[in-house]
């Protein structure tokens, strides 16, 4: 089996509207792109900051900016398609017991959990508003401060799937990479990882990015196959191009770690399923 869990329906900029994307027509066009690539469940898994509900979880300036749909009706119309039901929820410290209920309340397939701010401030490791490494930011201090989140992220047992778990990587040669061994930054995350019990995100997206590579790094990934974690497969899709994107290289890295199975999800429960091969 393929799937594609983490994907969105419409881009990220701020002026795309709920009506113009969450059509029918525009659900199908996802759900061809997936059959044309042998992909068997497609979930949806929009970024939680776009509804209004969010505010009651972090007032943080982007989210201000773009909470202006209603995270019911986004459900309600998810259920009318054939797309399995989900939500890409920043962990957002201190606001445990709160993600819990608002996640708890709807009836979602699967919660990606995802980690894009770090600190105690409003600095994001993935954009460029609220770049983290404006200035003279240190690579070690910055990998320090993402790890340390996604770690909480992890243990904090909210989400089903974790998220591009080093997205800290995103910018590439763009960015300093920190000295020496990365493992001192993997294997704290992987007890976290065991800790929470989330399956971890496979995800072809880095492709897309300056990094030009998966999430996660191989020395990552094979500390997380060691464990015995799960991994779910996605693309991190905004586009109906997108879906699948570069799955031909995620299976052959899944393959060559000697991942058999991968994570399948409804109604917030696991199984495993035998990894699939693409095609087309």
């Amino acid at each position: 089996m393929l799937t594609d869990y983490h994907l969105h329906l419409r881009p990220d900029e701020s002026d795309t509207t709920f009506e113009r994307y969450f059509t029918n027509e525009n659900a199908e066009r996802y759900l061809a792109a997936a059959r044309a690539a042998g992909i068997e469940e497609l979930g949806v898994s929009e970024h939680i900051y776009r509804f209004r509900q969010a505010l009651d979880l972090w007032s943080h300036p982007l989210w201000l900016e773009n909470a202006n749909d209603d995270l019911d009706a986004y459900c309600e119309f998810v259920r009318s398609t054939a797309l399995r039901l989900g939500i890409e929820a920043d962990y957002v410290p201190g606001a445990e017991a709160r993600t819990a209920e608002l996640l708890e309340a709807r009836d979602f397939d699967f919660v990606v959990g995802s980690v894009h701010f770090v600190g105690d401030g409003d600095a994001a490791v993935d954009h460029d508003g609220f770049d983290v490494w404006d200035g003279d930011a240190d690579a070690e201090e910055v990998w320090s401060r993402y790890f340390e989140a996604f770690g909480c992220c992890a243990r904090s047992g909210l989400f089903d799937i974790l998220a591009h778990p080093d997205l800290v990587k995103v910018w590439g040669r763009d960015r300093p990479l920190p000295e020496g061994d990365l493992r001192r930054f993997y294997e704290p995350a992987v007890e976290a990882i065991l800790e929470g019990g989330s399956a971890v995100e496979l995800s072809t997206a880095g492709l897309r990015k300056p990094v030009g590579e998966l999430y996660p790094a191989r020395a990552f990934a094979e500390l997380i196959v060691e464990a015995g974690v799960p991994f779910a497969l996605s693309s991190d899709a905004h586009l109906p191009e997108q879906v699948g994107f570069g799955y031909d290289q995620g299976i052959a890295f899944l393959d060559d770690l000697g991942v058999e199975e991968i994570a399948v999800f409804e109604g917030r429960r696991r199984r495993l399923e035998p990894l699939g091969a693409r095609v087309g």
